[in-house]
């Protein structure tokens, strides 16, 4: 990685699919695009939404890496602020910690951390091993061939949250309902805007009844443990980030993780060699699929260089983790699935000090999950070629619906 200013790099034009997938790999032109460069500067839907007239666009995994390891001079504030501005954040954005610097990052985090431990994960294992076998008992009795997105994969990741948060279980599927049309972006803001209303009014109310007589979950922990250090903006905000964050990508992950391995069925198996071989698996296909291809955006509060390249106050950059983990200087043949490879510091969960808290409760729910499907459906199979399993319109790159046979 260069430590001088080179000569700045050309500026293209945003490529029109690189934001898509062919089936499990990124789009031809995100490969394209990296022929320039590990850091290039692109103008078009992106650099307009940002209000700029240009982003960095990084792929490389060091510079990516690189980038997202560096909260001194980079922010994921959605607007620049300078010194003069303090602490402010918007009101859409209080609590949601992926749009916070430290010191006000480093409280929060400290209030979530205990929730994630290894000694609550394993005491959240029964339940997340009963969701599964129930959501697998509907698919089973819907016959095949069914859609494994809609009846498994999208209910591990919505209800397994619910648990976590405290939602009561007559109030989980509505809730869901809402949460998955709110976050449906083929629809359009007037119709997400009720389903967004009803959303916010439910933690209100949740939040009113944790302050009232806190339960065991999430956020009566964090009403015991904080109180008034806590304010119910911060919490809102934090159920939201946490939702967000993580019901789509399990049940991304779930989706594609089941193309991948059924097109790279030799890996299956792996999944039953003991649990550190399944552990493998699951890492790889983190690693291999990334279904969040880019973090928030980081805004540059200071001049640096990075790559040979002058990023300037004020200037965006695009990180590409799918991208970063599809890239040689990572692993050897980064395009094959194959969990036999060496352990790889890869950023499918991020890096740095927005790395996902939740990570190790997700790895845990997607080996629960990989490993009960194929015990109960060892001969499970696609319904259609691959080439025709469409995707949904969200924030998290998700299959909309994956037929299977078995």
């Amino acid at each position: 990685m260069g430590h001088g200013i080179d000569q700045v790099a050309p500026l293209l034009r945003e490529p029109a699919n690189f934001q898509l997938r062919t089936n499990c790999d990124p789009h031809e032109e995100n490969f394209e695009l990296r022929a320039h460069g590990p850091l290039v500067r692109i103008a078009g839907d992106s650099s307009a939404q940002l209000g700029r007239d240009f982003v960095w666009q990084a792929h490389g995994y060091d510079v990516v890496r690189r980038i997202l390891g560096d909260h001194e001079n980079f922010t994921t504030r959605p607007q620049f602020t300078n010194a003069k501005s303090g602490t402010h954040v918007e009101a859409q954005f209080v609590g949601q910690i992926s749009t916070y610097d430290p010191p006000e990052h480093t409280r929060l985090r400290k209030m979530l951390t205990p929730e994630f431990t290894v000694r609550r994960i394993r005491r959240m294992e029964p339940a997340i091993q009963s969701l599964v076998d129930d959501r697998l008992d509907l698919l089973e009795a819907e016959g095949s061939p069914a859609d494994l997105q809609s009846l498994f994969a999208d209910p591990v990741g919505a209800f397994a949250l619910c648990e976590l948060l405290g939602i009561p279980r007559d109030d989980q599927r509505e809730f869901v309902r809402r949460l998955r049309r709110n976050t449906d972006l083929s629809r359009g803001l007037k119709a997400r805007a009720a389903d967004s209303a009803a959303f916010n009014r439910y933690l209100d109310n949740l939040i009113a009844r944790q302050r009232a007589d806190p339960d065991d979950g999430f956020l009566g922990m964090i009403v015991r443990e904080h109180g008034d250090n806590v304010s119910d903006e911060e919490l809102k905000g934090l159920c939201t980030a946490l939702i967000l964050g993580g019901v789509e990508t399990v049940a991304g992950m779930i989706g594609f993780g089941v193309l991948a391995l059924l097109e790279n069925p030799d890996q299956i198996k792996v999944l039953f060699e003991g649990p550190e071989r399944a552990d493998r698996v699951v890492n790889e296909l983190v690693r291999y699929l990334s279904p969040v291809q880019a973090p928030n955006p980081r805004l540059a509060i200071k001049d640096v260089v990075i790559d040979g390249q002058l990023i300037k106050a004020g200037d965006y950059v695009l990180c590409s983790v799918l991208m970063a983990n599809r890239d040689e200087a990572l692993t050897p043949n980064p395009n094959v699935l194959d969990a036999n490879r060496a352990a790889v510091s890869d950023v499918g969960f991020g890096h740095g000090i927005h790395y996902c808290v939740g990570a190790a409760l997700a790895r845990s729910m997607l080996r629960t999950a990989y490993q009960t499907l194929w015990r109960r459906f060892p001969g499970l199979r696609l319904a259609v070629p691959i080439a025709e399993v469409k995707y949904r319109s969200a924030f998290v790159d998700c299959p909309d619906r994956v037929p299977v046979v078995w």
